[in-house]
């Protein structure tokens, strides 16, 4: 039986600062939770900072509750929670069969956009605020949009025929911003024949018999067959030792590989794995560095009876090998998804997560349920007897700019206002903001898409660009506080407030729980001070706190004069 303390109630005084926002704090509480073994001296040793943690059984819930508050991120994930947000590019053949999901049994020629405008998309990735863009270069139906040497259903045998990965990551860096790749490990092209022509018959006695039938189910019959590929997908294939990249004939690289230039290694892996893996390696090694790898768990073929069992720790080791520095969504130490597809965080999102398996050899960090529970990082979920590792592990919360992620002329863009309160619900709440924008048949993005994104971004520098107070002498009127912590050091406050003074007196104008990089608090009414402060009142460690900013969202209850508001002085 499992014994647990009361939960202990500490208020972390705080000194009472003028707007600088800075804060002190006592040490972390004393842990509740669940009772693990007597220390040994294994357990004796300092807690290091580092980006993965491992428990062990003589850890007391104290010293997990230190580990976790010197959980920090890699270098890789630094830069990236400093990018607050990331463009999201679905361009491909779903685009111009007006599809979200695909067959991979397309015919080639209907990828036939005539000319991309990229540095189109860049101005108007730009004008939303963003700081990363990142393309689907292979989507579920295993078309890619890359010349890649392991497959036919390519870019290079269709009407377009160029590098549209090429091209992207190059306009990107010209205007200025981080580029990463969405690649697929679901691959509808590679599906094995023999299995698809038996599913494609039972369908078709399945929607004879009237029964209802799933979007992928549909698109297949509406495709036919054969898929595209050489059925490397599911085919019940060994792992075997291998080489990459695996040379095909007449290979460009060869020379390079041979000579070092290019690294080689070997991993025990079936074909499908193989297959991708090669595809992994081009992607990194011809288009990197990569500032973000996005890998989607997907496996959309479960229920029809294809199931590929992807070999994470494999891929998970090579990758690190090959971009030690690049995150990878769904990978150790990389970025995790939010747990939705609205653009809306956790209002407690922890960067520091638990798992009972090694972060290593797990998709998405392993994590329970996908990581759509509610809460993923409290001092109960830390504290669970079965936890083995602690990982820095930050949010990325993705969403469409369309009610699709692929381009349908008949749906309209979300309102600059609605990407507003996004923002504030993801990068206010300690995530990255992946915000969707897909282009249109005639290569470009639509000229709707292109005003709301532009006033998005502009509402976003108007009221977060600058602290209020460096605008001149207060008081100031405002109704949203910003504060973040130092995420270099941890992410560690668990509960705190803000206050403002007021005839001599503090009083309480907003609260929250996690912090993390930046947090975003809306008050319910303007409020006009000469001093603020932030309160700590429960922490794992030591806080380091950046300094707190003051932002006015509504300009139109801007006061004529500052008694108009509630006036705190």
């Amino acid at each position: 039986m499992v014994r647990r303390r009361p939960r202990a109630r500490l208020l972390v005084s705080a000194l009472a600062l003028a707007l600088a926002g800075a804060v002190l704090s006592a040490p972390a509480q004393s842990a509740s939770g669940a009772a693990r073994g007597p220390e040994g001296p294994g357990c004796h040793r300092p807690v290091r900072p580092a980006s993965q943690m491992r428990i062990e059984d003589c850890d007391s819930p104290q010293r997990v509750i230190e580990k976790a508050a010197k959980t920090v991120p890699t270098k890789g994930q630094y830069a990236w929670q400093q990018r607050e947000v990331t463009a999201f590019t679905h361009f491909g053949m779903n685009t111009f069969t007006d599809r979200e999901w695909g067959s991979g049994a397309e015919d080639p020629s209907l990828f036939d956009p005539g000319h991309i405008d990229f540095d189109q998309w860049m101005r108007a990735y730009k004008a939303a605020g963003a700081e990363q863009v990142m393309l689907t270069a292979k989507h579920h139906d295993g078309f890619a949009l890359w010349p890649s040497r392991y497959t036919e259903h390519s870019v290079e045998n269709t009407p377009y025929g160029r590098d549209v990965v090429g091209q992207y990551v190059k306009a990107a860096r010209k205007a200025g911003l981080k580029v990463g790749v969405y690649l697929s490990p679901a691959d509808g092209a590679e599906l094995p024949h023999g299995w698809h022509e038996k599913w494609l018959a039972d369908l078709r006695a399945k929607q004879d018999a009237g029964e209802q039938l799933t979007t992928v189910e549909r698109t297949a019959l509406a495709d036919g067959g054969p898929p595209r590929g050489k059925g490397r997908y599911g085919n019940g294939s060994e792992p075997t030792e291998r080489t990459f990249p695996t040379l095909v004939p007449g290979d460009d690289r060869a020379e390079k590989v041979a000579s070092g230039e290019l690294p080689s290694f070997t991993a025990k892996v079936n074909d499908y794995d193989a297959y991708y893996l090669n595809q992994v390696y081009e992607i990194v090694t011809e288009y990197g560095p990569l500032d973000e790898l996005w890998l989607d768990g997907a496996n959309p073929w479960r229920d029809a009876g294809v199931t590929q069992e992807y070999g994470w720790s494999e891929l998970f080791r090579a990758l690190h090998e090959l971009a030690p520095d690049t995150p990878v969504f769904g990978g150790p130490q990389g970025v995790r998804w939010v747990g939705n597809e609205n653009g809306v965080a956790r209002e407690s999102e922890w960067s520091v997560t638990p798992s009972t398996r090694d972060p290593w050899t797990a998709y998405a960090g392993g994590l329970p349920n996908d990581s759509t529970d509610p809460d993923i990082g409290s001092r109960e979920k830390l504290l669970d007897p079965s936890v083995k590792y602690l990982q820095w592990y930050p949010a990325e919360a993705d969403v469409s700019l369309r009610p699709g992620w692929y381009h349908h002329a008949d749906e309209h863009p979300k309102s600059a206002a609605r990407l507003l309160e996004l923002y504030e619900k993801s990068v206010g709440r300690n995530a990255s903001l992946l915000l969707n924008v897909p282009p249109a048949k005639n290569g470009r993005i639509d000229a709707a898409d292109v005003r709301e994104l532009t006033a998005f971004g502009d509402a976003v520098r108007d009221i977060y660009g600058t602290d209020l107070r460096k605008r001149g002498p207060g008081p100031h009127t405002f109704d949203r506080v910003a504060v973040g912590e130092d995420i270099r050091e941890g992410q560690r406050v668990e509960r705190f407030t803000v206050e403002a003074r007021s005839g001599g007196a503090w009083r309480e104008i907003a609260s929250g729980t996690t912090i993390g990089h930046r947090r975003i608090l809306e008050l319910p009414q303007p409020v006009t001070a000469r001093q603020v402060r932030v309160k700590v009142e429960q922490s794992r460690g030591k806080p380091h706190l950046r300094p707190l900013t003051l932002h006015l969202a509504e300009q139109s209850e801007r006061p004529a004069h500052p008694r108009a508001a509630a006036v705190v002085r």
